[in-house]
């Protein structure tokens, strides 16, 4: 017991990264093209450390070809919650095919805490905060167990929560990078058009946000795209994207 103990106590828990870290790649990339940027990274220092986390949603294709193009190998973390639409897990399907990704890691909810805490399935009519935490937040904590950072796909036109969304993050440690986070729903237009990239099926039925079947409505004209999540409840992010802004509270 004593020898055992002796080696839990070596264990490294030391942040791979901190929030000062993140300021100094937010400072050294700055005004870097996002695909520029990601092929430093990819290929330099964070090399066999990183992931993509993809939600496979409206506008993620732009974000996966510049990581296919860099390198396919590149790890690519897609949370199935067992709520998803079937035209997002098709979609996916399509998608990681197109770009050649080799290695998209698909996580599950936990199903021993969904037998616990949501067995009729219905949390969500609820308790969204607490049917995110279960199929979203703590599924995602276990995908990244093995990396020093991920690439999340957020921009700042998508809500009033993201305006001043930084590229770079400190995430529980690990270094959160937001290539988009200053692009414009124009600009990802243009990149779909520029590469031919298929649409989500369900974007052209009003879909500007994609996210579970029973939490995902339709955004109407003059509303921001991600209205259409979590409608009628005060909540605008399911826990994976905590604020950090200046005077905002966080968001689980």
């Amino acid at each position: 017991m004593a020898e055992a103990a002796r080696r839990i106590d070596t264990i490294d828990t030391t942040p791979a990264f901190t929030a000062a870290d993140a300021a100094a790649f937010q400072a050294r990339y700055e005004g870097v093209p996002a695909a520029a940027m990601l092929r430093d990274l990819l290929i330099g220092e964070l090399a066999g450390r990183i992931a993509s986390v993809s939600s496979y949603g409206a506008e993620s294709a732009v974000l996966l070809h510049m990581v296919a193009s860099v390198d396919p190998d590149v790890p690519v973390i897609f949370t199935n919650t067992q709520k998803m639409f079937g035209e997002t897990l098709a979609y996916r399907d399509e998608l990681s095919e197109r770009l050649g990704l080799t290695d998209l890691r698909v996580f599950r909810p936990d199903p021993r805490l969904l037998a616990a805490k949501d067995k009729t399935g219905l949390r969500w009519s609820y308790d969204p905060d607490g049917c995110c935490d279960l199929r979203k937040v703590e599924p995602l904590r276990r995908a990244l167990a093995p990396f020093d950072a991920w690439i999340s796909g957020r921009k700042g036109f998508q809500s009033g929560t993201r305006i001043a969304l930084p590229r770079f993050e400190e995430d529980e440690g690990r270094l959160k990078i937001n290539p988009l986070a200053d692009w414009t729903k124009a600009m990802l237009d243009a990149y779909f058009a520029e590469h031919e990239l298929p649409r989500h099926p369900l974007e052209a039925q009003g879909y500007l946000s994609i996210g579970c079947a029973p939490c995902t409505t339709k955004v109407q004209p003059g509303e921001d795209p991600r209205s259409g999540r979590w409608r009628g409840w005060d909540k605008v992010e399911c826990g994976i994207h905590v604020s950090t802004l200046p005077g905002e509270d966080p968001v689980f």
